[in-house]
């Protein structure tokens, strides 16, 4: 049987959708005759917890744990609030920062390069140089973000020459958020050449998306592999839909995922139909940027929000299923057309029409099309959108709003999974 060692900061009780990917790889690789050993942080501090993904750990597989310095303990001391914001990767606009948050962007910028986890590199490569000389593996395999998790390989593929897979589920330096870090010309420097670095050195790449693919086409001639996130089967049967005409957004509404052109629809149609106001409820599941809800308080919307806040991933996916729509955002940028989060999977195998707003040629619009699992809208289309939320209001109203999907099943954890083994097959 193949062993792999699978490196990642993030790792049950951890929540959000960083910890999901490599949480369902290696719920599935023994099927396919892949023993995965976990090497993660021991004391890490983590923005989000959720221990109900424990569940989806196979219960005898090898976890190895090393403690790890968290400088975002020490940020807390100047604001805890901040420091929270900040590592959940919530940045409000520059003008609406305070100096606190300025001053803890530009050091984690200029200073923590490529990341505030840089400190566990030393101390895990030396852990697992001394652990991989008596307990042998056939593919090392990193995952980031944190991209500092990929320095890790980098360095252990020097020093012993295996096999190195590093996946990327979110790009490095083209990620939305990189350009808000206040970088002086020398720390955006030092990124890409430690990006170039790890592109290099690498075997063989994964990444979730063909936007993010061919980016890296032109940085390194290494082989690209792309699979995305997925969903798993959840037996749900006994939720309810909502009475409600629920719009739900489920996940994080950062400062940059604000569609003014949606919420003004909404508003509108509030105003214009009588029932539409008596049925809406807008539904917030995660945690939601201020700037997001000024926004919402200052077209009129905020008597038909149900802020929920962070929930456990088996609760969010309970919610989703019994909202009428499912609203899908990403920030409008040619930075995010790359991004497909995991939890669009998860909205189209609820069988609930999406409503998607994001950049013109974003990769989930091709994803929901084929599929046929809602629409896609740019964030200037006004008209378009306040039409369709009028066709799913009337489907609604005549109770015949659902969704058919089609072609879902390559998009099931357990066949990405498959997919992932062949590759790692092919490196050996």
């Amino acid at each position: 049987m193949l062993k792999v060692l699978i490196i990642t900061y993030y790792w049950p009780p951890a929540g959000g959708p960083g910890v999901q990917r490599w949480l369902k790889f290696v719920k599935y690789l023994r099927d396919f005759d892949i023993e995965p050993i976990v090497y993660c942080p021991q004391n890490p501090s983590y923005p989000l917890l959720d221990d109900t993904l424990e569940k989806d750990i196979p219960k005898d597989i090898t976890i190895l744990k090393k403690p790890i310095f968290e400088p975002y303990r020490f940020a807390e001391v100047f604001s805890k609030s901040a420091s929270t914001t900040i590592s959940k990767g919530i940045i409000v606009n520059e003008e609406k920062q305070s100096l606190i948050q300025k001053l803890l962007l530009y050091i984690r910028g200029n200073f923590f390069i490529p990341d505030a986890r840089k400190f566990w590199v030393r101390s895990s490569v030396k852990y697992l140089d001394q652990y991989l000389q008596t307990k042998p593996i056939d593919i090392l395999i990193t995952t980031g973000p944190p991209h500092s998790v990929h320095l890790i390989g980098k360095e252990l593929k020097k020093k012993i020459g295996l096999p190195w897979l590093a996946d990327f589920r979110d790009p490095w330096t083209t990620i939305g958020y990189h350009k808000k870090l206040k970088l002086s010309k020398r720390a955006a420097a030092k990124h890409k050449k430690l990006e170039s670095a790890v592109l290099n050195a690498a075997d063989r790449l994964l990444v979730t998306s063909y936007t993010t693919a061919k980016e890296f086409k032109t940085l390194t001639n290494k082989p690209i592999s792309v699979i995305t996130n997925g969903y798993d089967e959840y037996n749900y049967s006994e939720v309810e839909l909502d009475k409600n005409f629920t719009i739900s957004h489920i996940g994080s509404l950062l400062s940059g995922r604000n569609p003014i052109q949606l919420w003004q629809a909404l508003y509108d149609l509030t105003i214009e139909d009588e029932d539409f106001a008596k049925f809406f409820k807008l539904q917030l599941i995660g945690a939601t940027s201020p700037e997001v809800l000024e926004s919402l308080q200052a077209i009129g919307l905020l008597m038909f929000i149900e802020d929920k806040g962070y929930v456990s991933h088996q609760e969010a996916l309970k919610l989703q299923k019994s909202s009428q729509v499912l609203l899908l955002i990403e920030i409008d940028s040619k930075e995010t057309e790359c991004i497909i989060p995991g939890k669009l999977f998860e909205y189209m195998v609820s069988k609930r029409p999406i409503l998607a707003i994001g950049p013109k040629n974003a990769d989930i619009r091709s994803i929901i099309m084929e599929t046929e699992t809602g629409s896609f809208f740019e964030y200037d289309s006004y008209n378009l959108i306040k039409e369709q939320l009028k066709k799913y209001f009337d489907l609604y109203q005549n109770q015949k709003l659902s969704t058919k999907p089609v072609g879902l099943e390559k998009y099931s954890r357990k066949s990405l999974t498959q997919n992932l083994a062949q590759v790692l097959k092919q490196m050996i």
